[in-house]
């Protein structure tokens, strides 16, 4: 199993989510950081393990109200080694190539921002993306074609329960095992 910590931008700011209530999020308060700055948070988890990977997930891009492009140049600059994780709400392959073009990190897709299931086809079986299913409570945010058809997914899948989401439920492990069924070879 891998842990890979998690920083919300909004306004070049990492956010406290709460049960994916994004207009409630407001700029992290933690004692793992001084500030609620993108650097200094990942510092403040790296304080605590050597992780390898951050997943950056770029809230105004996946609402489409702007990007934090430069808060996460500034990441991949401060901690060159780690791997970043990028959900931008790519929705085609312009917005997923910027990902890469830019050097940014691994590009995620999530579910809730594709249009249809045309760019998570595209990538079938592919190790350059991972896809997020996202869900809110027990509905399937996305395309119902993406979630059922796993032949097309990429090899990495996250689940994403939104509504769990700094709530202190913990992971969503029914929802864990049913899309485990489904991925057969696929890392989850």
């Amino acid at each position: 199993m891998e842990v890979i910590p998690v920083l919300d931008l909004v306004g070049g700011q990492v956010v406290h989510a709460k049960m994916g209530d994004r207009d409630a999020y407001r700029a992290i308060d933690t004692p793992l950081s001084p500030t609620s700055d993108p650097v200094d948070m990942a510092r403040g988890f790296l304080a605590l393990h050597p992780f390898t990977a951050l997943y950056v997930a770029d809230l105004d891009a996946i609402l489409r109200r702007g990007d934090n492009v430069a808060a996460v140049r500034r990441l991949r600059l401060a901690f060159p080694a780690l791997r970043l994780w990028i959900d931008n709400g790519a929705a085609d392959a312009t917005a997923l190539a910027a990902i890469l073009e830019h050097g940014l990190g691994f590009p995620i897709l999530g579910s809730e921002s594709q249009k249809n299931g045309a760019l998570v086809a595209a990538n079938r079986g592919s190790d350059a993306v991972a896809l997020s299913l996202d869900f809110r409570n027990e509905r399937f945010l996305g395309p119902a074609a993406i979630l059922e058809s796993p032949d097309v997914w990429p090899r990495r899948i996250i689940v994403m329960t939104l509504a769990r989401i700094g709530g202190g439920a913990g992971p969503d492990f029914e929802r864990l095992r049913a899309v485990l069924a489904l991925a057969g070879a696929r890392k989850v």
